[in-house]
């Protein structure tokens, strides 16, 4: 309660005069709508919508059929799909990881202490003793000088680094972004940088705190079958994750015995040191291609066609896997039939609508539940160009018992899409905030962010706070809840007579109203000086 009541400082409000929620706009999203399609998506007809399973092609017909029926055009070319090949890779790592010194050599087992994964498409990888080389967090950032893989030729070596960045619990708001996390703190960075770095492989160390999550996140999230796009992007032998403990027993084989790491590594001075360790490992894989496929539907604006703005929202969810109280069905009804549904209540509205003077385009992706995918691989192949794509409006599990006051912003801060979200927020008496938890990171972990990385400015919100009629403490304890008992499990369902849509129904009219104004005017919004993102733009 206490962060809670913190991060009230920064909030930005906006007096709610009466109490009262307004809803501005000539045309209303339709909240029968929204809920007409949660419940058909989130239905066990559609077998939790998984790709690669018939529960993909139900999903994917029906929000071709239901774009049509709106008289939306096909979004790529003369076809509502974008095919995405996948690679369905199983891996079966060694049950050691072998790290050997002059000193001797100690085993760490697989799943208690290590998971090692790999996104080769290749029925065997290994790393046979590597050298390993702490690198501190893993980051080469030039905008804050900070460069951690320096004065090394990484070929054949492999680094361990921290998670998360400098600036996380370092006491210092001006190292990197303080307590919010960059996205040189995510996993997924780190890997992508030790690859360009011409590394072999990368070790990140598990802190439960800065990952903000525990092991067994790792342990179920890095073995079993992984969904992965082909790329033409540098690639890890061994992509691994070692426990704390486990951390620890290698670091104190090492000279750095009894050194602060953590410390050491917040020095923007900092140069990678070698640990005269090595490790082995291998992973035996097996291969299944298939294809998959994101939606796109298209509004063509009048006279400045060229130019679009882009729904987007994942249509993808667990499908039919492990029981749990008799259930097997992941039917994702937040997560996410809310947002694939708000998609056609949005385009809905538009055709009620004037014409727009740029094009609206609306794509429901795939493969978000396994790392992104969907959208990452339009990033690498886009449709629309980027740099004629004004903005992303991104919809990712929308849930509330009621009207909110609040919209919370995740990666406030980023671009001046906060600016259009505040004046739309404005007009329904609501009030904006970032999101009280930007350390763990959640602007990288939906779909929008891979619209980000080609530098397209994106907006990722929801009303999450402060309920109209229920307290802060209220809506926490009913975000605690579908946490618990409901994200990413069987539970995730919808009843009609029981779900609250009227706050889904206002998020939704905001964003509409957003993305409406972005369709009629001239202006391309910025990123701040302060993002990541910017030079992508330029």
């Amino acid at each position: 309660m206490k962060n809670y009541l913190k991060f009230l400082v920064i909030v930005l409000f906006i007096s709610c005069e009466n109490n009262k929620i307004d809803t501005p706009s000539t045309v209303e999203v339709d909240q029968k709508t929204i809920g007409k399609h949660i419940e058909r998506l989130a239905s066990d007809e559609f077998l939790g919508r998984k790709p690669f399973t018939e529960g993909e092609v139900k999903t994917v017909n029906y929000l071709k059929d239901e774009f049509e029926k709106l008289g939306l055009l096909p979004g790529n070319g003369d076809s509502f799909f974008q095919d995405v090949p996948m690679v369905e890779i199983t891996g079966t790592p060694s049950e050691n990881m072998v790290i050997s010194g002059k000193n001797g050599s100690f085993n760490l087992e697989y799943l208690k202490d290590f998971v090692a994964t790999t996104n080769k498409a290749v029925t065997d990888v290994s790393l046979e003793n590597s050298e390993l080389v702490f690198a501190g967090y893993g980051i080469v950032a030039p905008e804050y000088g900070w460069n951690d893989y320096e004065g090394i030729d990484w070929k054949g070596k492999t680094a361990v680094v921290l998670i998360n960045d400098p600036g996380f619990k370092s006491g210092d708001s001006t190292l990197f972004k303080g307590n919010e996390m960059t996205y040189y703190g995510r996993w997924t960075y780190k890997y992508e940088e030790a690859a360009r770095q011409g590394a072999a492989g990368l070790i990140i160390i598990h802190d439960t705190e800065p990952a903000s999550y525990g092991w067994n996140v790792i342990e179920s999230g890095w073995s079993g079958a992984r969904l992965i796009i082909e790329s033409d992007l540098p690639l890890l032998n061994v992509e691994s994750w070692i426990s704390g403990e486990s951390a620890k027993k290698m670091i104190d084989a090492t000279a750095m015995k009894g050194q602060d790491y953590k410390t050491l590594s917040r020095n923007k001075s900092f140069k990678p040191i070698p640990l005269d360790l090595k490790v082995s490992v291998k992973i035996k894989n097996k291969i299944k291609k298939d294809v998959s496929k994101n939606v796109v539907a298209l509004i063509p604006g009048t006279d400045r066609k060229d130019e679009y703005i882009i729904y987007s929202a994942h249509w993808d969810h667990f499908g039919v896997g492990k029981a749990i109280e008799g259930d097997s069905i992941y039917n994702g009804a937040v997560d996410n039939a809310s947002g694939t549904a708000g998609l056609l209540a949005i385009a809905e509205a538009y055709k009620k609508s004037n014409d727009t003077k740029r094009s609206i385009a609306f794509m429901a992706v795939t493969g978000e539940e396994q790392g992104l995918l969907g959208s990452a691989f339009y990033a690498e192949n886009p449709i629309f160009t980027p740099n004629k794509t004004v903005a992303n409006i991104n919809i990712d599990a929308l849930d509330s018992p009621g009207k909110m006051k609040d919209l919370t912003i995740t990666g406030y801060g980023q671009s001046e899409m906060d600016e259009y979200a505040k004046e739309a927020a404005e007009k329904q008496n609501r009030y904006i905030i970032p999101d009280p938890e930007a350390e763990k990171g959640y602007f990288f972990r939906s779909d929008h962010f891979n619209f980000a990385k080609i530098g397209i400015p994106a907006l990722y919100a929801s009303g999450a706070y402060e309920g109209l009629d229920k307290s802060i403490e209220e809506i926490k304890k009913y975000n605690d809840n579908y946490r618990m008992y409901k994200y990413h499990q069987p539970s995730d369902e919808y009843n009609s007579e029981t779900t609250e849509l009227s706050g889904v129904q206002l998020d939704l009219q905001l964003f509409f109203d957003v993305g409406l104004k972005l369709s009629n005017e001239e202006y391309f919004p910025k990123w701040y000086d302060s993002s990541e993102f910017k030079a992508a733009r330029k």
